[in-house]
């Protein structure tokens, strides 16, 4: 690993570990609302016991820490060991020296779901950036690797579980707003790890793909793959055009699609991530292109050698 993406994912981590810790000391321990994992275990001893939660979540994390190890091997956020000593480190500071002071008792709501926003976002920037904080998301880690499990879904059950073991000290309504701060996160946490970024896939089944194909790089910038296909009621050899647009492109492409083909069959489904280049640079690669005496190739040239390419990547 490069030594600055080392360092930028240490110091998101890091940034995902104070978000997280500053939910729980002044939204979760200041509103006497409980959390899920071993987070919520280590604040039953907190609020029965009155046991730092730094210290009591340490000292649970360690047999999950080596299970984890064991289990998932020396990956990337294994290799560093303060990523999620950190984590308690930072939790015990906020509650050593105090920030801000928020009494939210009166309107649990707010607390309820500024808690699950900021856990949420901590975790999730801790996730998407290879650390972890221990606990539960050893245990989610381990789900998602070897059964495909959502890292959300899998904690929100494991935090159910937690938070119905805390009406020992909570009562009816604190551990429904805990709830609903677990269901905020666990959103959260998802939103998160598949990306920010939204877009739209779409698979067209056409007579005329090469048309779209072009179509599609010329007026929309954007590539495609081609695949073969058969039909499977006539037996026919059919050509499927894979693309991938932003959402404020489907009505463009729907109607590109309709006035060349209005009997294509098109099927759209949401992208949570795209990773890699799209035409965008060969754009404006082109505009050198055209200008330059050594090379005099025309526009439509470039369309068809940019449709010859088996896969172009969009973003």
């Amino acid at each position: 690993m490069k030594t600055s993406t080392h360092l930028t994912n240490i110091a998101f981590v890091i940034l995902g570990s104070a978000i997280m810790s500053f939910g729980l000391v002044y939204f979760n321990m200041e509103n006497n609302l409980a959390d899920g994992g071993l987070t919520g275990i280590a604040l039953i001893f907190y609020f029965i016991f009155d046991v730092d939660p730094a210290w009591s979540n340490l000292v649970l994390n360690i047999p999950l820490l080596l299970i984890g190890w064991k289990v998932l091997g020396r990956g990337r956020f294994y290799l560093y060991p303060h990523w999620y000593v950190q984590y308690f480190f930072i939790l015990w500071l906020f509650q050593q020296f105090p920030l801000v002071y928020l009494p939210l008792q009166e309107d649990l709501t707010l607390a309820a779901l500024f808690s699950g926003v900021l856990v949420g976002s901590g975790l999730g920037i801790v996730f998407r950036f290879g650390g972890t904080t221990g606990g539960a998301d050893i245990i989610a880690k381990v789900g998602f690797r070897y059964f495909g499990w959502s890292m959300g879904r899998t904690l929100f059950l494991f935090d159910a579980a937690v938070i119905t073991s805390s009406l020992v000290y909570l009562n009816y309504r604190e551990a429904m707003y805990t709830l609903v701060a677990v269901f905020v996160a666990a959103k959260v946490i998802d939103f998160i790890q598949q990306g920010a970024y939204s877009a739209k896939a779409s698979f067209i089944i056409s007579d005329y793909t090469d048309e779209i194909s072009a179509a599609i790089t010329n007026e929309m910038g954007r590539g495609g793959t081609i695949l073969k296909g058969t039909g499977s009621f006539t037996g026919s050899d059919k050509q499927v055009l894979y693309c991938v647009i932003g959402r404020n492109e489907l009505v463009r492409l729907k109607n590109l699609v309709e006035n060349i083909d209005p009997h294509a069959f098109v099927t759209v489904n949401d992208v949570q991530d795209v990773i890699g280049k799209d035409l965008r640079w060969m754009k404006t690669k082109s505009r050198f292109m055209f200008h330059s005496p050594k090379q005099k190739e025309s526009r439509e040239d470039l369309s068809s050698r940019l449709i010859s390419y088996s896969f172009i990547r969009p973003s």
